[in-house]
């Protein structure tokens, strides 16, 4: 790599990680001011559905207002920008300031993408609505879920957020790269919601995960998608600095909420579906023609998928509905073991971050690199599920 190419990694870089810390430092001023808002207002931590199993704390959960502003100003200020100049304009401003060709290139693609941006605001704000309605007075699951597939169905087949897209040519064309890909948005919508039962957690988990999706995002030359998930992840940061138990005995001063916890996952799989575009023709575009590309949103949110699926087969196994919430989730079963609720926390994170850093590099390593990821990832669920199984199954035979 010769001096001028690394001078332009290194400016495309710092425009990603300066989209970040704006946002961060947005997000944590909001953060405050909610913290305030909340309790004046009365906007306290609720009870779920008939059912849902929780522990209430006068503590205010509308925290996700804060991460979700900070990332639709983001999205609003891209379609502004390029109605006001157009991405043509945009990459002349950015060339006659010697920007990298990176940035360049990604404001001359800006007009093939509002569509993607408005859809993805859409979504987002539409699942923020949602989740604040539900904090306030319980929708019950159904209800949500309908919600959920309608906005995932919409973002993923009109503003072409889809993964597989190469099924298009064969039976069931692109509705059957819409619908895997609208199972993917609402199970990760699901996944971010359930795994919201800790201080800390789900922010904490969001943050690792949408940072090591932008660094994907980076290592692919996708820097407008880097931007955008550096910007999710500096305002989950911004908001951690309120919820997170940074020391033991500390408790979160206020919750996102599923005002929060809802879009932050949608959030998560649609910027992870767009990060994982190959093409035969186009080796030197995103992930190229390495077909396994696809697994890396997999790999990098293993964690809160894993969460999601074991406590949704534990409360069927109990008789249960998998959508109604308890106090059995991975967790929780960590504090059944003796860990503190800090202590649990910080190993979930740890997990996550530890799968981050395998699916950050998988959609460029070699094939045999790629294989050596995917075992480690898989030996790393492995060893928690096979830890987890006695307590898992005397759990589900307790609740016959």
């Amino acid at each position: 790599m010769d001096a001028s190419a690394a001078s332009a990694g290194i400016s495309a870089s710092a425009a990603v990680a300066l989209a970040g810390g704006v946002a961060c430092a947005v997000a944590a001023a909001a953060t405050r001011a909610l913290v305030s808002v909340g309790h004046r207002s009365g906007a306290l931590d609720s009870a779920g559905a008939a059912g849902h199993a929780k522990e209430l704390r006068r503590v205010p959960n509308i925290g996700g207002i804060a991460i979700v502003g900070t990332v639709s100003a983001a999205l609003v200020a891209v379609l502004v920008l390029e109605r006001a100049v157009g991405g043509a304009g945009l990459a002349e401003w950015l060339s006659a300031r010697d920007a990298s060709p990176g940035l360049i290139e990604s404001a001359g693609r800006l007009p093939g993408h509002t569509a993607a941006c408005a859809w993805l605001l859409a979504g987002t704000l539409a699942l923020h609505t949602l989740g604040l309605l539900d904090d306030r007075r319980a929708l019950g699951a159904w209800p949500k879920l309908v919600m959920q597939v309608a906005v995932a169905v919409a973002a993923c087949a009109l503003g072409g957020f889809r993964a597989l897209t190469l099924l298009d040519a064969h039976a069931g064309g692109p509705w059957l790269s819409v619908a895997i890909s609208a199972a993917f948005v609402v199970l990760m919508t699901n996944a971010m919601n359930f795994l919201d039962n800790m201080d800390g957690l789900a922010g904490g988990v969001g943050a690792i995960a949408a940072a090591a999706l932008a660094g994907a995002a980076c290592i692919a030359g996708q820097w407008a998608t880097a931007g955008l998930l550096a910007v999710l992840a500096g305002a989950v940061v911004g908001f951690l600095a309120f919820n997170f138990p940074w020391r033991a005995g500390r408790q979160a001063r206020i919750f996102m909420g599923d005002g929060g916890s809802l879009p932050l996952g949608f959030l998560l799989a649609a910027l992870a579906m767009q990060i994982t575009f190959t093409s035969p023709d186009e080796p030197g575009y995103a992930l190229g023609s390495r077909w396994y590309g696809v697994l890396a949103p997999l790999v990098i949110l293993a964690v809160p998928l894993y969460d999601a699926f074991t406590v949704s087969v534990l409360r069927i196994a109990q008789g249960r509905s998998p959508m109604v919430g308890d106090q059995q989730h991975f967790s929780h079963r960590l504090v059944m073991r003796g860990l503190s609720r800090r202590g649990s926390v910080l190993m979930i994170c740890a997990l996550a971050a530890a799968c981050g850093v395998s699916g950050l590099l998988v959609g460029t390593a070699a094939p045999w690199q790629a294989a050596l990821i995917g075992v480690q990832v898989a030996m790393i669920l492995g060893t928690i599920a096979a830890l987890e199984r006695p307590m898992l199954r005397a759990m589900a035979g307790e609740a016959r």
